[in-house]
């Protein structure tokens, strides 16, 4: 006849664990069943090539964003309990509820076995702890001596459990049954059992039969289900992100594991010492002999065996951080949390689409980690190149492996990147997803945005679709999305659409040749935008509030250096004309009008005496205060070039606040404090320095350098290769 035992375990908890282990080595079963999805048994095989963390990714064919995942960690006891079975050639089978019905049935069912209640709240309680977490941590994860461990564990959650049990548990514990008395019937003599503590008291019900647990069973819904291993990280096995049977410090439970019969108090803080000297911290000898004396010292004092996190953390804040939480703050992501990421072999069967990026990967040098790390490239070079349109194409498709950090104003546009980049296990199930765009993910990109491309509702978000596809050098989805914004820009009369899509468009032309992009893909459909734009500027512009007039005036700045970076004669004077005219209407927004004023005379289109007549007319005694200071904003630009280098404009301006009544004074003071916060402290020192020296000092003509043309050409080789810019 055959014996069964029951194993209740905690899913992620070293001392059951090692328990385990113990009680498996000296029973030697003959089959052992885990608690787990039964898809994943084919997947069984691979466990020897696998290194912890990794999860089983179970998730709908037809809708593959139905997915749950399971995941083990070296600590795990389901995990240890596989690995025993592989070491000794035993068979091993899931038992748990098919993802099939339980996908099928809706996310609650297809989740782990996470109790709503803490079951073990009223023991804690009684034990004088805070919680069941805590409880459990001292009596069984922080232990070695615990031969009586699963028998305890069974009596305790028989005395807990009471009551209905809800739906999802007794389906899922009706299958487990049922998987049982299978394995009675095919003859083995010792079966293992390895569930959730919670689940031992309903196997061992001998008064539910087959029927019953039939009936329960017959009937529920289904779907076709695939599963595969994928890495895991330690952080994603932590309850914090909202894995429901997470825990609170995996990298912790990590060190249990690995020292079982080592010092274990030492070895953390020799751990902390050496995270806190890569940081150029200061922990000495001393101070590791002195946090280890007081953790010990703690243990004693609670009666503990040995010292635990708890003691561990008040030893290091005490000795060697010195009371900075700051320094707590990295230990605790990099050591009680943990950054392992987990290892699946390339035989691990998954979509193509997922092969086709851990093949690019590799060719790439690109190896995915759970540590953020910076990515610094050189997009002359050519793997540099195609790593950069990789991550744009994965950016795509809904992966954000890598974040591109600004350089200045911008990081794009020229041949320097920098990305962050850290890998995520999501993005696995994503890929899965992104398979119904293609099989590579130059294909499954293009397809993606030939999609989203009729989804899009403004002109901005087409302009920078084609920016995106362009980066991520897709060539029909450039085209596929340049014509579908040509086209919705040929229908759309609304200017500060027009205006707001000419940045992303004019992106291309800033070293488009680093980047081997083709500018004359967009160059047509830009120019089309700009001249469409132009001829409705200023109609656009009349009769504005001051609401509409500031957001008009950001998508005028943005599109006038759009237009620089595109240099085209025939764009550019017509947005130049544009901009005279609205400069000289009558009814447009002061704020506007200033503002085209000081663009055209940055770009020489207007005079300086153009300028000294405009600021005499709109900063007259007899023009309305708040009218006035909206011109002065817009004119000022935030820039003090003007005022420190022109003085008549100085005076213009000097006179117009001095001849002001107190009452115009109070009304425009918070508008005039506006424009000159917006200068900078070194201009803001340069005007207070001139106020001082008064409104008739001119400003010191600077000496006239005469550069040798020979010596001047030198450095325009290194200039060039620099910015990129062919000779």
């Amino acid at each position: 006849m055959s014996e069964t035992r029951y194993f209740g375990i905690r899913h992620h908890g070293p001392g059951c664990a090692r328990s385990l282990r113990a009680a498996f080595d000296a029973w030697a079963p003959r089959i052992v069943l885990v608690e787990g999805p039964p898809e994943a048994d084919a997947l069984l095989p691979h466990l020897p090539a696998l290194v912890p963390p990794v999860a089983i990714l179970s998730h709908v064919v037809d809708a593959p964003q139905r997915a749950v995942y399971h995941p083990f960690a070296r600590f795990s006891p389901e995990w240890q309990a596989l690995a025993w079975t592989a070491e000794h050639g035993v068979p091993a089978r899931f038992i748990d509820l098919p993802q099939a019905h339980a996908l099928a049935l809706g996310p609650e069912d297809a989740a782990d076995d996470t109790p709503r209640d803490d079951p073990l709240g009223a023991l804690a309680e009684a034990a004088g702890f805070e919680d069941g977490e805590a409880w459990w941590n001292q009596q069984v994860e922080e232990r070695s001596d615990a031969a009586w461990l699963f028998d305890a564990i069974g009596e305790a959650m028989a005395a807990l459990r009471s009551g209905e049990t809800p739906p999802r548990d007794a389906r899922r514990e009706a299958h487990m049954r049922q998987c049982l008395r299978a394995a009675r019937r095919e003859g083995f003599e010792r079966i293992a059992v390895v569930c959730g503590a919670w689940h031992v008291p309903a196997l061992r019900d001998d008064g539910i039969t087959a029927k019953a647990d039939a009936a329960l069973l017959k009937g529920l819904p289904k779907a076709k289900v695939a599963a595969t291993w994928v890495p895991w990280t330690y952080r994603h096995l932590t309850r914090a992100s909202g894995y429901g049977a997470g825990v609170r410090s995996p990298g912790w439970y990590d060190h249990l594991w690995a020292t079982h019969e080592r010092p274990r108090a030492a070895g953390w803080l020799a751990r902390v010492a050496t995270l806190m000297r890569e940081r150029d911290l200061d922990c000495s000898s001393g101070h590791l002999i002195e946090a280890t004396r007081l953790a010990e010292g703690l243990s004693a004092l609670r009666g503990r065996p040995s010292p635990g996190l708890d003691e561990l953390t008040e030893a290091t804040r005490a000795v060697l951080t010195m009371g900075d939480d700051t320094v707590l703050a990295f230990v605790r992501d990099a050591l009680v949390v943990g950054d392992r990421l987990g290892e699946v072999p390339p035989d691990v069967p998954t979509v193509p689409l997922q092969r086709d990026l851990e093949s690019q990967q590799k060719s790439l040098r690109l190896k995915p980690e759970s540590l953020q790390k910076t990515l610094d490239l050189d997009l002359r070079q050519p793997n540099d190149l195609a790593r950069s349109q990789l991550l744009h194409r994965l950016a795509l498709l809904g992966i954000p492996w890598g974040t591109l950090a600004k350089l200045g104003k911008s990081a794009r546009g020229s041949f320097h990147e920098v990305w962050q980049l850290q890998w995520q296990p999501e993005f696995a199930l994503k890929l899965i997803e992104a398979s119904r765009w293609g099989q590579t993910v130059e294909q499954a990109a293009t397809a993606a945005v030939l999609e989203r491309c009729p989804t899009l509702g403004s002109l901005a978000d087409l302009s920078r679709c084609v920016d995106d596809a362009l980066l991520a050098a897709l060539p029909l989805a450039v085209q596929a999305a340049t014509q579908a914004l040509q086209d919705r820009a040929a229908t759309s009369g609304d200017v500060p659409q027009l205006l707001a899509a000419l940045p992303a468009l004019a992106n291309v032309f800033r070293y488009g040749n680093v980047r081997q992009t083709d500018a004359a893909l967009v160059a047509q459909v830009m120019d089309g935008l700009v001249l469409r734009a132009s001829l409705g500027l200023v109609l656009a512009v009349q009769q504005l509030d001051d609401d509409a007039a500031g957001a008009l005036r950001e998508h005028l700045l943005a599109a006038h250096a759009a237009l620089r970076l595109r240099d085209a004669p025939e764009p550019l004077a017509a947005w130049r004309q544009a901009l005279q005219l609205l400069a000289d209407s009558a009814s447009a927004h002061p704020l506007l009008k200033g503002l085209v004023l000081r663009l055209l005379l940055d770009d020489g289109e207007r005079s300086a005496d153009d300028a000294a007549t405009a600021v005499s007319l709109h900063l007259s005694t007899g023009s309305e205060p708040a009218a006035a200071a909206a011109w002065l904003e817009g004119f000022l630009n935030g820039n003090a070039v003007v005022l420190l280098h022109d003085t008549t404009v100085w005076r213009l301006l000097d006179d117009w606040l001095a001849a002001l009544s107190e009452e115009h004074f109070v009304r425009v003071l918070p508008l005039v404090r506006r424009s000159f916060s917006a200068f900078g402290p070194g201009e803001r020192r340069d005007l207070a320095t001139r106020a001082r020296q008064g409104a008739s000092a001119a400003p010191a003509a600077a000496a006239p350098v005469d550069w040798p043309a020979d010596k001047a050409a030198l450095p325009l080789p290194w200039l060039r290769r620099w910015l990129g810019v062919p000779a």
